[in-house]
């Protein structure tokens, strides 16, 4: 059966809808960066996830090619993940998604090297025909965090963002937002075959202990 990381690590993916505090540790990812409204058609964010599907796939499916990476092991892609934030806006504004700035990401697997990642992109412009250079192999540590699973359409986010920032104050932190930490959302619905009212996603917030 493939490994599954959504089931594997629960605790980074599936958590309540009571927010909690956890701990991230680094992860690599392939991303893409970019800005505008993520609902436009043809806009760039739309154009971000295809690149960013095809690099998973690419890497997911090389073994059935000439490239053998080592410590593969069979894999379910995970979620697509993305962190968001406004030039000199302290919160998300949803009244403004024109103003969005995000970084898109897929988390890679350990075993998959920035020389096995590089491969993946040569192989999907070669493939596909299509410009990969916006495409990044990143690492980040998000820390101490706390997080939520919001049941809803993304426009009723701030609802759940109260909840987690009224349950940090409760216990001791606050929230720790910043240019190298950032608003992050994991998408476990597809949008396109789920209702709104029943789309989950995950919110985590960078926090520091107060004081």
């Amino acid at each position: 059966m493939a490994f599954d990381f959504k089931k594997e690590y629960r605790e980074f993916y599936l958590p309540g809808k009571k927010p909690q505090i956890v701990t991230i540790p680094k992860m690599n990812y392939i991303a893409v960066r970019g800005s505008g409204d993520p609902n436009d058609e043809g806009g760039e964010y739309k154009k971000a996830i295809e690149l960013l599907y095809s690099i998973a796939f690419t890497i997911k499916m090389s073994k059935r090619s000439d490239h053998r990476i080592e410590g593969y092991f069979d894999y379910v892609v995970p979620p697509l993940e993305g962190f968001w934030w406004q030039d000199g806006a302290k919160d998300i504004d949803y009244g403004h998604k024109e103003d969005f700035k995000w970084i898109s990401v897929i988390r890679l697997p350990d075993f998959v090297s920035k020389y096995d990642f590089d491969w993946a992109v040569s192989q999907a412009a070669n493939k596909k025909k299509m410009d990969f250079s916006q495409v990044e192999f990143i690492t980040i540590e998000e820390g101490m965090c706390v997080q939520c699973m919001h049941i809803g359409s993304y426009d009723d986010e701030p609802q759940t963002v109260k909840l987690m920032d009224e349950y940090i104050n409760e216990n001791g932190y606050e929230n720790d937002l910043s240019m190298t930490r950032l608003h992050h959302e994991i998408y476990l619905s597809d949008a396109r075959k789920v209702p709104n009212d029943r789309l989950r996603t995950v919110i985590r917030h960078p926090i520091r202990q107060r004081g």
